[in-house]
């Protein structure tokens, strides 16, 4: 799967979210400016890997934040 491909399911699920990627807006804390809870924010990292058919480490999973390092870390 390429980059684009990836790039194009991620943006659809964190839309799911409500989850804008767009400007400074892909910065923006899941936990604090977003309001999400832990769970939520698994949610989401989980149907992230589904869609992209790949696991993300547990350390990741629990320590991301901000979804443009977490975009970064799927697609690399």
């Amino acid at each position: 799967m390429n980059n684009y491909s990836k790039l194009k399911k991620i943006v659809t699920i964190f839309q799911l979210y409500g989850i804008r990627l767009t400007g400074r807006r892909k910065y923006d804390n899941l936990y604090k400016d977003l309001n999400m809870d832990q769970v939520f924010v698994l949610g989401l990292i989980y149907e992230l890997e589904l869609a992209l058919q790949t696991q993300v480490d547990d350390e990741l999973a629990y320590g991301v934040q901000v979804p443009a390092f977490l975009i970064q870390k799927l697609v690399a």
